[in-house]
């Protein structure tokens, strides 16, 4: 018989805590890649983040992420434990007694603007290195996996992009491009190498599903599962944008609360476009090596980049 996600929650509970669980439930929807469960004991009240062994590593990034978030001022749950048992890796985490940023009535400008504030805040967190994978929690450094066509550093990453748009690319076949727009950007991509760009670290995925609003009004920020060292400001802003692109927000009032959080102005945003499309660009080719049931959205969104880019 198959040990359901909440009594696997319960055992993982049990042991860490060595308390009998008396209450526990699944949080189902805040979590697209986790399974995410509650578990409450006469004495603490913890969330319970499962899954296979394989992402232990991403445990462990999120849980250095974490702790160096709270040393910088960001309010964050507590990580209590990370582990395997029976092939799962699992992270305990203090409970969060509040609403998400989603449904809280906190105002949405608000939070956004606080947002600002942690992003800002995160990218003073001091990190070496290139890329999503934490290799080195001692030193902080980051690593991106090299591949065929890029050695895995930021160079690497635009030269792949700019060498890939060739008389022959896919992209073309694809509607994605046509020549005359392959020549044009691999212009853009060519002016990113010229440009001084500043490494840090990056949440990834700041977005109001990512916060708790505590009962003190208190804005929380979880999961940094996404989590990596790229450029700043601009890796976090232009996940925003990908994410306003494809209807899930920031509204226009909320990404201007956020710059104002962070002390940015539209005008700092020059590069933005580019780097998007360069991203876009990396993530379709990513598809159609590895995932093809991705490649018609990718193909989708990197077409609305397009448009965006060379109008």
């Amino acid at each position: 018989m198959i040990e359901s996600v909440v009594l696997k929650a319960e055992r993982i509970t049990e042991d860490f805590l060595q308390e009998r669980v008396k209450k526990s439930f699944q949080i189902i929807g805040k979590g697209s890649v986790n399974q995410v469960c509650v578990a409450e004991t006469d004495n603490s009240k913890v969330v319970v983040r499962m899954n296979n062994a394989g992402t232990y590593s991403s445990f462990v990034k999120e849980s250095w992420c974490i702790e160096q978030a709270r040393a910088v001022g960001i309010p964050s749950p507590e990580v209590l434990s990370i582990g395997i048992v029976d092939e799962t890796a699992y992270m305990i985490q203090t409970f969060v007694d509040g609403e998400n940023g989603l449904d809280s009535t906190k105002p949405k400008l608000d939070i956004w603007r606080q947002l600002g504030v942690y992003t800002k805040l995160i990218h003073t967190i001091p990190v070496k290195g290139y890329g999503e994978n934490l290799i080195n929690t001692i030193h902080g450094v980051f690593q991106s996996p090299s591949h065929a066509g890029s050695d895995g550093s930021w160079l690497g990453y635009v030269n792949y992009n700019i060498n890939s748009l060739t008389e022959n690319d896919r992209f073309i076949e694809l509607g994605v491009i046509n020549q005359t727009e392959s020549k044009r950007i691999r212009k853009l991509f060519e002016g990113l190498k010229k440009e001084k760009f500043h490494f840090a670290l990056n949440h990834g995925d700041v977005s109001l599903k990512n916060t708790i609003v505590d009962n003190e009004g208190q804005v929380v920020l979880l999961d940094w599962g996404s989590a990596e060292v790229t450029v700043v400001p601009h890796g976090d802003i232009i996940e925003m944008m990908k994410c306003q692109i494809l209807g899930e927000g920031p509204n226009i009032e909320e990404f201007k609360a956020f710059l104002d959080g962070y002390g940015l102005k539209e005008k700092d945003l020059s590069s933005m476009r580019t780097l998007l499309l360069l991203r876009a660009f990396d993530k379709l080719r990513w598809a159609i090596d590895k995932s093809p049931d991705l490649i018609e959205p990718f193909v989708t969104f990197a077409k609305q980049v397009v448009d965006m880019s060379l109008d």
